[in-house]
């Protein structure tokens, strides 16, 4: 049996970086202080075996803890990326990109890093393969796209950064 990892990029806007150093100060600041006064009240109550309180709030504390963890290790990894003049016409990161399908219908997304993506808020990820597809390309460009569901085509209607 093989396995195979698709390799992550580490490109992140400035307001995705943001974004996720915002969660980190929120968990590490306000979120773990706030439940560890509770299991500590919860463990105050007496038996803990039986102290839902007390259980959830570990539970959560290791959760909080975990998502630090990985958040302080993924922020000095990212690399922000700032759209630079030269980026004009091109899809490049960070660009907001109209689409048109065989069908006419125009989609709109943004090309952001694989920890900013969200679907729907029509923010792609680089990794993906629309992303990989529509990069270095220009305005009025057709390009082809291999999905689950078989071979599209889109037209490249509109691009801004």
């Amino acid at each position: 049996m093989s396995t195979f990892s698709i390799k992550k990029s580490n490109l992140i806007t400035r307001e995705g970086y943001d974004i996720l150093e915002r969660e980190l100060r929120y968990l590490w600041k306000e979120e773990r202080p706030r439940v560890t006064q509770q299991v500590a009240d919860a463990a105050a109550l007496g038996d803990r075996s039986e102290n839902a309180e007390y259980i959830y709030g570990k539970k959560r504390l290791r959760e909080i803890d975990r998502r630090v963890r990985f958040l302080t290790k993924r922020l000095e990894q990212l690399r922000i990326v700032y759209p630079s003049a030269q980026q004009q016409g091109k899809v490049y990161f960070g660009a907001w990109v109209d689409l048109e399908d065989d069908s006419g219908e125009v989609k709109r997304y943004r090309l952001v890093g694989p920890d900013e993506f969200d679907l729907r808020l029509n923010k792609l990820s680089i990794d993906s393969p629309l992303a990989r597809a529509i990069l270095g390309k220009s305005l009025d460009d057709e390009v082809k796209v291999i999905t689950p569901a078989g071979e599209r085509w889109y037209l490249i209607t509109a691009i801004s950064y």
